[in-house]
């Protein structure tokens, strides 16, 4: 055979093996750190199974639930790095990254469905812009419910807070313990049951499903429903990993990604006062907060807006003017 023949022959098998290689099935390990039977997570295993529809089977993607796989402070670096090629993750978690990540959890700035659709329409072409420079590609993101405030005895004012072990899992829950006068203590969700039955919290901020998930009425007393703010979960992939896929697939994750976020949408809503209701029936007093707390809970508001502000610079404010049009 002709060296030419040969040099022929030699490209044909590389081609026919590249062929092979993109048309084999495909297996994506997805760390999330929240229970199996949490909606998140529910919202996740039916994203896989989409994927896997629509791909033929060509892309797997398998949920790990709990942080089993990744601890949930772990994940967005194990999807950067390559160590598992798609994660969920609360985004907020990383505003000590970049204050961008922060958005969706200024206090009291977007307190309803409504609202935080409307913030995270804003925000969202500057946090892909911003998942994209950290090697992740942007997938889905789903609410939580509003945020409501557990505690061990009744709250009136936010000197009643001052000295209390307060959970914390992001740089705003952490800056409200500081204003309230509270100690914050870092807890990741999976840890959380065991911190509350030991006693390294007191009290916390989060979602009537946390509450749900935790069965908080058993180390809690009260839950007031201040509607703090709606945190997502942002579901991302390895950008090397998406780019490695054949087109018809990419598109399969996108569409499927969109799918996922409008049924998680309308999972967290529907959720939502049944959680509450949760609460009551295993006798935590559930309420509104006072006057005068609500009142020195949105000067918080107001003070973490503006400081927000400071810190995300020119995208912070361009988000927030055109949210607030």
């Amino acid at each position: 055979m002709k060296a030419s023949a040969v040099g022929f022959a030699v490209l044909v098998a590389a081609a026919q093996g590249f062929a092979a290689t993109s048309a084999r099935a495909e297996g994506w390990d997805m760390p999330t750190a929240y229970p199996a039977t949490n909606y998140h997570t529910e919202t996740a295993v039916a994203f896989a199974a989409c994927v896997k529809g629509a791909t033929a089977g060509k892309l797997d993607v398998t949920v790990h639930p709990n942080g089993a796989l990744f601890k949930g402070n772990d994940i967005k670096r194990a999807v950067q790095t390559g160590q598992a090629p798609i994660g969920e993750r609360l985004i907020s978690a990383h505003a000590n990254e970049n204050p961008l990540f922060g958005v969706d959890s200024i206090p009291f700035l977007a307190s309803s469905f409504d609202a935080s659709e409307k913030l995270w329409t804003a925000a969202r072409p500057e946090l892909e812009k911003l998942l994209s420079s950290q090697n992740l590609v942007y997938v889905y993101a789903v609410p939580w419910p509003p945020q409501g405030l557990y505690t061990k005895k009744p709250v009136t004012t936010v000197a009643d807070l001052k000295g209390v072990k307060f959970r914390s899992y992001s740089v705003a829950t952490a800056r409200i313990s500081e204003l309230a006068g509270m100690i914050p203590v870092q807890i990741e969700a999976a840890d959380l049951s065991q911190a509350l039955a030991t006693g390294v919290a007191d009290a916390f901020i989060s979602s009537g499903s946390t509450g749900f998930d935790v069965k908080a009425w058993e180390y809690m007393t009260n839950f007031y429903t201040v509607d703090a703010w709606l945190p997502r979960n942002v579901v991302f992939a390895n950008k090397d990993a998406f780019d490695a896929l054949p087109a018809d697939r990419q598109a399969a994750v996108k569409k499927c990604g969109d799918e996922a976020a409008a049924s998680g949408l309308a999972q967290a809503k529907a959720l939502t006062q049944k959680y509450i209701d949760a609460l009551a029936a295993n006798k935590m007093a559930v309420s509104a907060p006072g006057a005068e707390l609500k009142t020195q809970l949105d000067g918080f508001g107001k003070t973490m807006t503006a400081e927000w502000e400071a810190k995300a610079g020119p995208a912070g404010k361009a988000i927030i003017d055109a949210y607030e049009k």
